[in-house]
């Protein structure tokens, strides 16, 4: 191996290892001056952070005597150690499936990786060198950005897009298969494109305890775009799991007076769906290993899996009560409220924008692509739910919030109950409307807690009886405001308005809902008209109207920092709101190929499951774009009669499928 093969490979172990030892002697005046801003901003976070306030002094007082040269080396050498141990643990060996042209097939793993290593750096920091915390996170946090942008350089056809397949752990059939398609696409643009918004947006506010705050930055952003890409579900899980911590830490850190109930409530529900999800794919596993004679938890072969019919449907309920509490859905909703009363602004905002986003992509991916007998069976069933349980129940209990954030945490669960009516209702526009949703809803709702944010952070009150005629004084907040509301509702021109309208649409010609299709539509144009009840009832109460609260006659408008957290979000409601071909176009191809083959793997899958055995569905049910990659199948490399011949097979299993499959959901529906 060359020198340059050698420096190539062991980059992150010298760059470590070279940060570790470039830090500064601290000959005590960056530690004071940094404490002293610490100290300084202590007193604008929240009551509860009173001993984190003295974190910085604590630190500070042992830092004058700085880092000896001896010093710097160790601690230079640890960090090169560490990071080269994170290179001999790491998945390794060849691609199992040849990379499409002009497509990376690192760039996701750096896509995971590179906020990975930003946190393992952090850690090596100083912590009361507050400056480069910040610039470095959000150095890290705009770097993935920028790199995801490389994603809109491949055309979105059907099938999976930048595949990376290692093998990890080949006892027991684990790999690191990591892929995106035009779904999956918009959403890890959404996770790196809001991340840095809520980090910056947090740095102004918080002022206690940055080290830790940038490592949970970082460690949440690799674990949100792995969930979004994986297609190994133990690699899946993994990544389920571990957005969990950091979003726990925030909120028991930094939250308001009810920190602690809110952070455990979060972390129990969200075990709890955990828990019967791992339970389901070990017992997938298990019987495709009695079928197959091998170990896998790859998603493409395990897609093959029916089960028998009650063991079917149990393991549907478990990974979908999973995906359900993050969604939230009702009943498993109540610590959605909570959580986003008592987080910060920027866990609120990465709450809000991307994590909730994992459980609709999840039941879309995983629920609807492992187990489509069951999602299509109980479509009917679930639609009445989300409308019923999502729409109308979450419009009307945010209707009568007297606590703005609240109000706004009800309206995720309104809004999202959208996104799972064009997912229940399976058809193309319905599901495009469905994940243009789910970027409208991380837009606008992230936009929403900014704001809610910029006025406690004045008044340290959320109560909308507080305000009135904030407008007077706010002229500039109350616009932007305005603004977001009218994409919150679905004002035409904004971005609220085409996901809805196409959601809308798809539930009233969906065949999978039936006879219900046209109640299940009427109750979702009904939360649109109270949806613009709620949300301008409070515009109302807190920007129009006498200015008669003392408090309010002299409040700042809106600051520099302010605006430039504020202005991508503005901007990218007008965008989507305007130009929506931009973002349909690259979805569709996508959205067609997963509802087509939902289509017919649904139909095979309730002819194939008895109430005894688990069976195989053939290779040729399934599209060699969507196989690619899977483990132990034969070559799709086959002559173009070969693939007529596995489409000509597809279609007439379509065909015989279709009147059984449409005589069985109509039947479940009923």
């Amino acid at each position: 191996m060359s020198a340059l093969d050698l420096v190539t490979h062991y980059w992150p172990a010298l760059a470590a290892g070279v940060v570790g030892a470039l830090l500064p002697r601290g000959d005590g005046r960056g530690a004071d001056a940094d404490h002293g801003d610490d100290h300084h901003g202590g007193h604008a976070d929240h009551g509860d952070d009173h001993h984190g306030g003295h974190d910085g002094h604590d630190h500070g007082a042992h830092a004058g005597g700085g880092y000896t040269a001896w010093k710097r080396v160790g601690l230079g050498l640890i960090a090169a150690l560490t990071v080269l141990g994170v290179q001999w643990l790491w998945p390794s060996g060849a691609p199992a499936a040849a990379d499409a042209s002009g497509e990376w097939s690192s760039l996701l793993n750096v896509l995971i990786g590179l906020p990975f290593v930003g946190a393992a750096a952090v850690l090596f920091m100083p912590r009361q060198m507050l400056s480069l915390l910040r610039g470095f996170t959000l150095a890290v946090l705009g770097a993935g950005f920028v790199a995801s942008l490389w994603l809109l350089t491949v055309p979105m056809t059907a099938g999976w897009h930048f595949q990376s397949i290692k093998e990890w752990i080949p006892s027991l059939g684990i790999r690191w298969h990591v892929a995106i398609d035009g779904i999956s696409l918009w959403l890890v643009l959404l996770t790196t494109f809001m991340a840095p918004i809520a980090a910056y947006a947090s740095f102004g506010s918080i002022k206690t305890r940055i080290k830790e705050l940038c490592f949970c930055f970082l460690l949440l952003q690799g674990a949100m775009i792995g969930a979004f890409v994986a297609l190994d579900l133990f690699l899946f899980f993994l990544f389920w799991e571990l957005m969990l911590v950091p979003m726990f830490v925030m909120i028991g850190i930094w939250g308001g007076v009810e920190k602690i109930k809110a952070a455990v409530k979060l972390f129990i529900y969200t075990m709890t769906g955990s828990m019967l999800m791992l339970a389901a794919i070990v017992y997938l596993v298990w019987a495709n290993q009695k079928l197959t004679g091998a170990y896998t938890f790859d998603y493409l072969a395990l897609s093959r899996v029916v089960l028998p019919r009650t063991t079917q449907m149990i393991c549907f309920w478990a990974f979908s009560i999973a995906f359900f509490i993050k969604v939230p859905m009702w009943p498993v909703h109540t610590w959605l409220p909570d959580a986003h009363v008592q987080a910060p602004t920027g866990g609120s905002v990465i709450l809000a924008a991307v994590m909730l986003k994992i459980g609709t992509y999840a039941y879309l991916r995983f629920s609807m692509g492992l187990f489509p007998g069951p999602a299509s069976s109980l479509a009917a069933n679930l639609a009445g739910v989300a409308i019923l349980g999502g729409i109308i129940y979450g419009a009307l209990v945010a209707w009568k919030q007297a606590d703005v954030k609240r109000l706004v945490a009800y309206s995720s669960v309104a809004h999202l109950g959208y996104v799972m009516l064009g997912l229940f209702g399976v058809t193309p526009s319905g599901i495009q409307g469905a994940v243009l949703q789910m970027v409208n809803h991380g837009v606008s709702t992230g936009a929403l807690f900014l704001l809610v944010g910029v006025i406690y952070d004045r008044r340290h009150t959320r109560q909308v009886s507080e305000f009135g005629g904030l407008a007077k004084v706010m002229p500039v907040y109350a616009t932007l405001f305005l603004i977001v509301t009218f994409a919150s509702v679905g004002v035409p021109g904004t971005n609220g308005f085409i996901g809805e309208f196409m959601i809308i649409m798809g539930t009233y010609v969906s065949e999978r809902l039936g006879t219900f299709s046209g109640i299940h539509t009427v109750g979702a144009a009904a939360g649109v008209i109270l949806a613009a009840v709620y949300m301008l009832s409070v515009v109302q109460k807190m920007f129009f109207g006498p200015l008669t609260n003392p408090k309010n006659k002299h409040l700042p408008d809106i600051t520099a920092r302010e605006a430039v957290a504020l202005a991508p979000l503005i901007l990218m409601i007008f965008v989507i709101g305007l130009f929506p071909a931009i973002f349909l176009d690259r979805m569709k191809e996508s959205v067609l190929f997963t509802y087509n083959q939902f289509k017919v793997v649904s139909g095979q899958a309730i002819l194939f499951a008895d109430e005894r055995d688990a069976k195989l569905l053939p290779e040729d049910t399934f599209s060699p774009a969507f196989l690619k990659g899977a483990p132990g199948l034969r070559p799709t490399e086959g002559a173009g009669g070969d693939e007529q011949a596995r489409g000509d097979r597809r279609d007439r299993r379509e065909r015989q499928a279709d009147g059984e499959l449409a005589a069985r959901g109509e039947g479940a529906a009923r």
